[in-house]
């Protein structure tokens, strides 16, 4: 899997993202094999590899939940209450931030800012963005998710 994806670029340093993005893509996270693998085939250090695979918060070295939970906590939306959100959805779903639930259902990260500060707070659900949330309004959604998942 991650020889083709090698392939569909070019074979040098500037590949380097876009091969870490759709291997997250094929596999749920960056496996430790598949990043020894694109540090061979684009020539690129191991270390810097992992420099880029530990910086941006959309990467992940360890397995993600089939739902991907992520609170803004940038500057407008920490000031409309995202802590509290992100409290709530630490307790309804009994993980710390950075964590995935036993089941594998969910993941929950904060992050900087996702750009929508205009409707904040923020909480993105599996790539959707959630605006003006409340937490009476988060519980509900990861209540129906969960209701969804053991249906």
């Amino acid at each position: 899997m991650v020889e083709k994806i090698l392939g569909d670029y070019p074979r040098n340093q500037s590949s380097l993202v876009m091969v870490l993005q759709d291997i997250q893509a094929a596999f749920g996270y960056l496996p430790k094999a598949a990043l020894e693998e694109v540090s061979l085939g684009l020539d690129v250090p191991r270390s810097q590899v992992y420099a880029v695979a530990t910086f941006y918060d959309v990467l992940s070295l360890k397995p993600q939940g089939k739902h991907l939970l992520r609170v803004c906590m940038g500057t407008a939306c920490h000031v409309r209450q995202a802590p509290l959100l992100l409290e709530t959805a630490e307790r309804s779903l009994g993980i710390e931030t950075g964590e995935t639930t036993e089941d594998g259902a969910f993941t929950l990260q904060s992050v900087g800012c996702v750009g929508a500060c205009a409707i904040g707070p923020v909480v993105e659900i599996d790539g959707v963005h959630h605006g003006h949330m409340s937490v009476a309004s988060l519980s509900r959604r990861i209540g129906r998710i969960r209701k969804r998942e053991s249906s």
